[in-house]
């Protein structure tokens, strides 16, 4: 398997440079610091309660976790937005465009680039990880299934940069951009939901039933929005894993109090969430970076236009 050009250039150049160390060394001192700062709150909190200490261990887990896939989400795509920004603004990128790399695969190198760099501080974070499970007595197929989250979160946050790198011409407004779709994803996706929330409650004191099991049934497919929501995924994926709960399925029942056969019902038991939700995940990242391969690319085809009477001559 041929190792992409660009992969290989980026990645040895920026090991050699002493940032990626100091850029662990503060990774872990961060996760240090959330490490001992749950020990004290679980503390503080087993004083008061008659559980043992070493069953609230747990929660370590999710605190650890949830502060990776934050700094991933935060630090990711500023790298991806200055990968093709910043070559223009360096004035390499009509020389790199000369190649005879795809526009594809260049996108790929720059993505892969900043995947392995993340998953690089990932790795690193493992011994620190590994207290949890060592203390909590959580099962280890937890932490492979933490480091398929965090590759889900990086190569989504990555397309998202490289998508923004490719529409600006400086990487302030691409990082600028790449934050406006993180809200348009967290935010934007749950409006539906909550202005049918809102509305239903307002029009459930008037009309038949019958109409409310209709609006109802209807009402349920917001919640699709809610498949691309981030902060839904991750409550998910910790909800399954330390309680056992469903938080998605809890959305979906308090759109109404009328079961229904529609597909959220289906999606929402069980695992099926996440299941769908990383499938859609996947789809839209690879959509962005099918996008940022048609932006960059040199070889675009102009329409014809028709000439007109009297033109010629």
């Amino acid at each position: 398997m041929r190792l992409n050009p660009i992969v290989k250039k980026d990645v040895k150049v920026q090991s050699r440079s002493m940032k990626i160390c100091w850029g662990v060394f503060a990774y872990e001192l961060i996760l240090a610091f959330v490490f001992f700062l749950a020990i004290v709150v679980i503390k503080q909190q087993s004083r008061y309660s008659a559980n043992n200490i070493y069953s609230a261990m747990v929660w370590i887990y999710p605190a650890l976790a949830m502060t990776q896939l934050v700094i991933l989400g935060i630090v990711v795509p500023v790298r991806t937005a200055s990968a093709i920004s910043g070559e223009k603004e360096r004035q390499t990128f009509d020389i790199m465009m000369t190649t005879g790399m795809t526009p594809f695969s260049i996108i790929m190198g720059k993505v892969m680039t900043a995947i392995i760099q993340s998953m690089l501080f990932v790795v690193a974070s493992l011994p620190v990880m590994a207290l949890c499970f060592i203390i909590g007595g959580m099962s280890w197929s937890y932490l492979l299934w933490f480091l398929a989250i965090a590759l889900l979160i990086s190569f989504f946050s990555a397309s998202i940069g490289i998508l923004c790198s490719s529409l600006c011409k400086r990487s302030i407004s691409a990082v600028i951009m790449s934050y406006g779709f993180y809200l348009l994803f967290f935010l934007g996706t749950v409006l539906p939901y909550l202005i049918y929330s809102i509305t239903s409650v307002n029009m459930s004191y008037s009309g038949p039933a019958t109409v409310f099991s209709v609006s109802y049934s209807y009402g349920e497919n917001w919640c699709l929005f809610l498949l691309l929501n981030p902060a839904v995924y991750l409550t998910e994926f910790f909800a399954q894993i330390l309680v056992g709960d469903s938080i998605a399925n809890n959305l979906v029942n308090l759109t109404g109090t009328f079961p229904t056969g529609g597909p959220i019902r289906y999606i929402a038991v069980n695992n099926r969430w996440l299941i769908v939700s990383t499938v859609m995940f996947a789809a839209v990242s690879f959509l962005f970076l099918w996008l940022a391969a048609k932006r960059i690319n040199p070889i675009k085809r102009k329409a014809r236009k028709p000439k007109t009477p009297g033109a010629a001559g």
